[in-house]
């Protein structure tokens, strides 16, 4: 059987942090039918800074039972039209944001959706799951530490 030594390992549930949207800690559901990553937002809106078009919006942090909300701000990269779950075609504000997994940290791209129906406020799809060089262990969870973004932030 060949091995992947380059390659982290994580769970299917795994701490992340999102330090540039102000959010240092929230659990994420590894998705490996999802394409692109996914955050649970609402009160989106578009605005304009310096000639770009941003991205207003709340972020959802807290579990069902324990509701929370940070507002952030983005540059907005595009409009993309997704399938949801449950089949209907949604279109989505995508962000790029940095995001802390571990002791590591790389840029990811980020749909905003209302996912309050869901049980996980963020799904990590295949494309961050590629970029990062991770392969999942499906039999366990919480495999890497909880990120450590204010360490990271000041080795940049």
């Amino acid at each position: 059987m060949k091995t992947f030594d380059h390659l982290n390992v994580i769970g299917l549930r795994e701490w992340i942090g999102l330090p540039d949207l102000g959010i240092d800690l929230i659990m994420a559901k590894v998705d490996t039918g999802a394409k692109t990553s996914a955050l649970h937002a609402s009160d989106i809106e578009t605005f304009e800074r310096a000639g770009e078009t941003w991205v207003r919006f709340n972020a959802h942090i807290g579990s069902q039972k324990k509701q929370r909300k940070q507002p952030c701000e983005a540059r907005l990269v595009e409009f993309k039209r997704i399938k949801s779950s449950n089949g209907q075609l949604q279109e989505r504000h995508v962000i790029c944001t940095p995001m802390v997994l571990g002791d590591r940290s790389w840029l990811v791209y980020f749909t905003l959706t209302c996912r309050k129906a869901m049980r996980y406020r963020v799904l990590l799809g295949c494309t961050a799951m590629l970029e990062g060089q991770l392969v999942i262990n499906p039999g366990v969870r919480f495999v890497q530490d909880k990120p450590q973004t204010a360490l990271l932030l000041n080795d940049a």
